[in-house]
């Protein structure tokens, strides 16, 4: 008997103590059915690794959400949670002080000559010579052109000569009217002859002072020939070379004359400041006004106000003043645009804050001042007259505080600020101005104060 494996039991047929049939003789639905395919071995340990995987996952997965959505803090506590504090924003600070605040009116205005000429010749001739040169200072009197006198010259001799002429008829009409006057004493004529030569004398009388005119009218021709400067100043360019032909209605001149010293400056000030000016003006007699450059920098001369336009100009509402300046260095030149600076009173004892610290926003203007712990807090103030770098305030500050005036836009009421010199590296990197900062407020308008970050506190 041949030994068999079962596939069930793994016992062999002979163990059993007992003779089996041959397969063959068993019905089917009994005999034991194998598998058509079996698993390999690798199959096996690639499918109990992915499971040990999957378990993992699930596993962590558990721990996560049983640590940050099952695990409530205790009453009273806060839950800990890893941040890193941002360091204190860097800000650049001014002085508060008190002390003398010059109030002035800043106007644009326009350098003008005391007098400038167009120099024009006074006759009619050819330009036969140009005395001065371009941009030199002429005095006064000093010859400028000169037109060709020759014809003016040949005009005067024939006056001359007609009046020679016209005298020396007048001298024999005054002996004919001797010897008539005697003559009609006697009645030896008839009184209309005398007569009549009475009134031939007074003709030849009215010749003679004719041909004088023409001659003196022929002499100042000869005059104005020589074209002079009438008063001291600057001479431009030459508009007309010589050769030309030039008369009092040419288009153009010979050249143009301006004074230089002094020299004023023409300026406009709102006639809502008129009163104060005009109070000031008499109380001093004059006050001091400054001259800027165009672009309100650099200083170029002082000077004083001495004159008042008589009325307002009613379409723009503003009225011209005029200052005077020596100008001995020529730093104020003809039709220069200037910045007048003029000064209406000074206030003494006053509180005195960088202009640059002011902020404006929904509720009015306030600053951030620095207190002894390094911290920025926000105060109201009002203000008084202020200048270009600096404002007087009225209330809200005192002298001795210490404000921000530049990175302001990053601040918030309580913040502690570290404070840097201009020029520092660090204030170069500065972030961009966040939104619903100072500069931009909460409320959208421009320097309203943002509200307070809870990182702040």
């Amino acid at each position: 008997m041949t030994e068999r494996l079962d596939d069930e039991t793994g016992v062999t047929e002979e163990a059993r103590g007992g003779a089996v049939p041959p397969r063959a003789e068993l019905p089917p639905e009994v005999l034991p059915k194998e598998p058509a395919t079996r698993p390999a071995p690798a199959r096996r340990k690639r499918g109990r690794a992915q499971l040990a995987a999957l378990f993992a996952l699930l596993a962590a997965a558990g721990v996560f959400i049983g640590r940050h959505y099952l695990a409530k803090p205790e009453p009273g506590t806060q839950p800990v949670v890893a941040s890193h504090a941002p360091p204190p924003p860097p800000v650049q600070a001014g002085m508060v002080r008190v002390g003398d605040f010059p109030v002035e009116l800043v106007e644009l205005g326009t350098v003008t000559p005391v007098y400038t000429m167009t120099v024009v010749s006074q006759i009619a001739g050819y330009l036969i010579d140009v005395e001065f040169k371009e941009g030199d200072y002429v005095k006064p009197g000093q010859e400028l052109a000169l037109v060709d006198p020759r014809p003016y010259e040949v005009q005067l001799e024939q006056y001359e000569a007609q009046l020679e002429q016209d005298q020396a008829l007048l001298g024999q009409a005054r002996m004919d009217l001797e010897r008539y006057r005697t003559l009609n004493r006697q009645d030896s004529i008839a009184r209309q002859t005398y007569e009549d030569q009475v009134y031939l004398v007074k003709q030849y009388e009215g010749k003679v002072k004719v041909e004088q005119a023409n001659i003196d009218s022929a002499r100042l021709n000869l005059i104005y020939c020589h074209i002079t400067a009438p008063f001291e100043g600057r001479i431009g360019l030459r508009l007309v070379d010589p050769g030309n032909f030039v008369s009092p209605s040419s288009s153009t001149g010979i050249a143009v004359l301006t004074t230089m010293h002094p020299i004023t400056v023409i300026f406009t000030l709102p006639e809502d400041d008129l009163p104060d000016v005009n109070a000031e003006l008499k109380k001093h007699g004059a006050l001091k006004v400054a001259a800027f450059d165009r672009a309100d920098r650099r200083h170029l001369a002082d000077g004083t106000l001495y004159a008042v336009d008589a009325e307002i100009n009613t379409t723009t509402g503003m009225v011209n003043l005029r200052a005077t300046f020596d100008n001995k260095d020529d730093a104020l030149f003809p039709n220069q645009f200037v910045n007048a600076h003029l000064l209406v009173r000074t206030l003494h004892g006053v509180v005195i804050a960088p202009r640059a610290a002011i902020l404006e926003g929904q509720q009015g203007y306030y600053t951030y001042v620095i207190g002894p712990d390094g911290k920025a807090e926000v105060r109201p103030v009002e203000l008084g007259p202020q200048n270009r770098d600096e404002v007087v305030i009225t209330k809200g500050l005192t002298g001795g505080e210490q404000v921000v005036t530049d990175g302001a836009d990053r601040l918030r009421d309580g913040m502690t600020v570290r404070i840097i010199h201009p020029g520092a590296g660090d204030h170069a990197e500065a972030a961009p101005r966040p939104r619903g900062a100072a500069g931009q407020g909460a409320s959208g308008k421009p320097g309203a104060p943002a509200a307070p970050s809870p990182a702040a506190h």
